[in-house]
C-alpha cells in the first residue's frame, strides 16, 4: 500500500458582515439615536481560511512480478490541525472503504476467554 500527497489547496474567502436591525428608536442614548436614523447595522467583514489536502492511496499485489494495482482511492481532508489525527483518520477511512469494496476482509472478532 502506498499513499502520496497529490495537492494542498489553500483558499481565503471573504465573509460579508451580517446585517441586523437596530432596536426600536430610543433617543436617550447615542445608539438609540443611530437606530432611529439608520435602522440597519452591519457587522464587520472577515476572512475565512481553509486548507484542503488531497491524498491518493494505491494497493498493489506483490505476488505478481510487476506488482499489479488492485485498488485506488482519493481522500480529501479539510483544515487538518493535527497531523497524527489526520493520518489516523485517513487510515481508518481507507480500511473501511477497502472492506466495503471487498478488497480487504474484516478481521473476525477474537474469541473471548472466560
Amino acid at each position: 500500500m502506498v499513499s502520496r500527497l497529490i495537492k494542498v489547496e489553500n483558499t481565503v474567502t471573504r465573509i460579508r458582515g451580517i446585517p441586523y436591525t437596530a432596536p426600536f428608536p430610543y433617543y436617550n442614548t447615542f445608539y438609540g439615536y443611530c437606530g432611529a436614523v439608520y435602522p440597519v447595522v452591519y457587522g464587520p467583514d472577515y476572512l475565512k481560511e481553509e486548507k484542503r489536502v488531497r491524498i491518493e492511496t494505491n494497493l498493489y499485489v506483490i505476488s505478481s512480478q510487476e506488482g499489479e494495482l488492485v485498488w485506488t482511492g482519493i481522500t480529501d481532508t479539510f483544515n487538518p490541525s493535527n497531523l497524527r489525527k489526520a493520518i489516523n483518520g485517513l487510515v481508518k477511512l481507507v480500511v473501511k472503504q477497502m472492506q466495503s469494496d471487498e478488497v480487504l476482509r474484516a478481521r473476525p472478532p477474537e474469541p473471548s476467554i472466560e
